[in-house]
């Protein structure tokens, strides 16, 4: 999944604590179109639990994977529908 080619837009929110990575990916995914994949690149350890539970509670998203990349977090999220 992270292969760059697969990705159809990637949201930066390194520096950004709780909540802001999620609100931040909420408002990101609805521009995304469906099928596509949206990477989010996090330096918030919290947000690896916490796009994984916004994305388990939300429907039309699927996580596909996370990624820890040194210090940052890498979340591949699928708009569904």
């Amino acid at each position: 999944m992270s292969a760059n080619d697969d990705v159809t837009e990637t949201l930066d929110v390194k520096g950004a604590s709780c909540p802001m990575p999620v609100v931040k990916t909420k408002s990101a995914i609805d521009d995304v179109p469906e099928g596509g994949v949206l990477e989010v690149l996090s330096t918030d350890k919290g947000s690896m639990s916490d796009i994984d539970g916004w994305a388990a509670g939300t429907s039309g998203v699927e996580l596909l994977e996370q990624v820890e990349d040194g210090d940052v977090y890498k979340h591949y999220v699928e708009k569904t529908a």
